[in-house]
């Protein structure tokens, strides 16, 4: 998932739904000390216990669908990456369409979006009408291979260059 973080040069990076930090490791790592990140995290246990393991990132205990206030407040700029652990397919069509316009509207107009989901809900209704808001949202959208090892198995989302309204 954090393939389409620059490793050479400074990026900003946002992180939605981080939870435990599972992925927030991978990021720091990847990053190595560039840029900026920012962690957005709606639940105030998670959001401590995360900033807590990861000093260096900036968390901000708060609802995605306010993140072009919450990145401006800060002079964040726009994003070139934002990488997602939302469950995109448990949300309804209002919670996607305002989460994905919120996404979109902070991204750089070369920006990634990158967000995975389960290859056994994959053919859901919801998970279909997110595929379809990537594609409504982005200049390209690929999918990454089925990752079996995974519990259930599941793939990646590569969501390239958002669409300027």
């Amino acid at each position: 998932m954090v393939e389409p973080i620059p490793s050479s040069s400074p990026a900003r990076v946002v992180e939605l739904g981080p939870g435990s930090g599972a992925v927030s490791g991978l990021i720091e790592r990847r990053m190595a000390g560039q840029g900026r990140r920012l962690a957005v995290e709606v639940n105030p246990t998670f959001a401590a216990r995360l900033a807590h393991r990861h000093p260096g990132l900036e968390v901000v205990q708060a609802d995605a669908r306010h993140l072009p206030a919450l990145l401006a407040s800060r002079g964040f700029g726009d994003v070139d990456v934002v990488i997602s652990s939302l469950p995109w397919a448990a949300f309804d069509r209002a919670m996607q369409a305002a989460l994905m316009a919120a996404v979109s509207s902070v991204m750089s107009a070369h920006g990634v979006f990158v967000t995975f989901g389960y290859s056994l809900s994959r053919w859901t209704p919801p998970a279909r009408r997110f595929q379809q808001l990537l594609h409504s949202e982005f200049d390209e959208v690929v999918i990454g291979r089925t990752i079996r090892l995974n519990i259930p198995p599941a793939f990646v989302y590569y969501a390239r260059r958002p669409h300027r309204q």
